[in-house]
């Protein structure tokens, strides 16, 4: 059975870009655009690994990744954050925070693919 891969990012192109690149990986793929939905739609898909975009509307990377560590069902799901704003001391927060893995966009094909196997 393929491993299942929650994508969370709000801009349209990079999340078709991740869902792509995964599902020609063989990964079984669930895409969302609204941080807001996140924890419903984690416990729904039960995803081997959440991909969490750090800048969201509405909502930050930062709090849902804190939100799923902080739900005794969801804790043990690794987070892979994905953020553009990759500044002095954001790993170390976004680690801090509960993410397993970190990458700063823009995302090169290979190094995500190698993120992601490291973390299903």
């Amino acid at each position: 059975m393929a491993k299942r891969i929650l994508v969370v990012e709000d801009n349209d192109l990079n999340r078709k870009l991740f869902c792509d690149v995964l599902k020609a990986g063989g990964f079984a793929v669930e895409p969302l655009g609204d941080g807001r939905d996140v924890l419903v739609r984690a416990r729904e898909f039960v995803p081997n690994l959440i991909i969490m975009d750090i800048q969201l509307p509405n909502i930050s990377g930062l709090e849902l990744i804190e939100a799923l560590k902080g739900d005794p069902g969801l804790r043990p799901i690794p987070v892979l954050a994905v953020t553009a704003y990759a500044g002095k001391g954001d790993e170390e927060r976004i680690r801090e925070a509960g993410a397993e893995g970190y990458l700063a966009k823009p995302v090169s094909i290979g190094p995500f693919m190698m993120a992601v196997k490291a973390l299903v």
